[in-house]
């Protein structure tokens, strides 16, 4: 399986926010210049006309889009980004430190009060990632749910501290995910 993930448009107004499921729009210039490179993607390599997205809107937006060009939206509850519970978004220098200091301590396995672990994270993505056809797929997602599905497909595991966690990839930035079923 071959999993073509393109990240969201930069959010509006989220400047030093915790975002996860907080949801925020994009503008809407931005989600027609994704949902365009998206459609000529799939045009120069012959790919079938159906997106799955996050239903969050940053990346719906795209899929609203594309289904209005005819395309078959898929708006998917697993490709939403990682949940910080009690501290999505609120701006971080207002997360209590200890909080932070939790985080850092137990990177793989903490959650703020009402959200995800990166381990709960992960099983979310590798489920996902498991259910794929054996065909190309064109996704639009998030940053923290790309780098958790490229580090499984590189087979690593859960990383257990900051250090270990890659740079995001930027706004409207493709990666290609490769996954050999099991």
């Amino acid at each position: 399986m071959t999993l073509y993930i393109w990240r969201h448009p930069k959010p509006l107004h989220v400047q030093g926010l915790c975002l996860g499921h907080t949801d925020a729009p994009a503008e809407q210039r931005k989600l027609k210049r994704l949902a365009g490179q998206i459609q000529r993607f799939a045009r120069r390599h012959r790919l079938p006309k159906v997106i799955y997205t996050s239903p969050l809107q940053r990346a719906a937006g795209v899929g609203t889009l594309l289904a209005a060009q005819g395309w078959q939206w898929h708006s998917v509850t697993e490709l939403k980004e990682i949940n910080f519970g009690h501290w999505d978004g609120r701006p971080w220098n207002e997360i209590e430190k200890t909080e932070i200091d939790a985080w850092c301590n137990n990177f793989a396995g903490f959650a703020p009060t009402g959200g995800e672990s990166l381990q709960q994270l992960f099983g979310r993505v590798s489920s996902w990632l498991s259910q794929l056809p054996d065909k190309p797929v064109l996704a639009v997602g998030h940053a923290g749910w790309m780098n958790a599905a490229r580090l499984l497909a590189q087979g690593h595991h859960t990383p257990d501290s900051p250090s270990l966690w890659p740079a995001s990839v930027a706004y409207r930035q493709q990666i290609v995910i490769s996954v050999t079923p099991a």
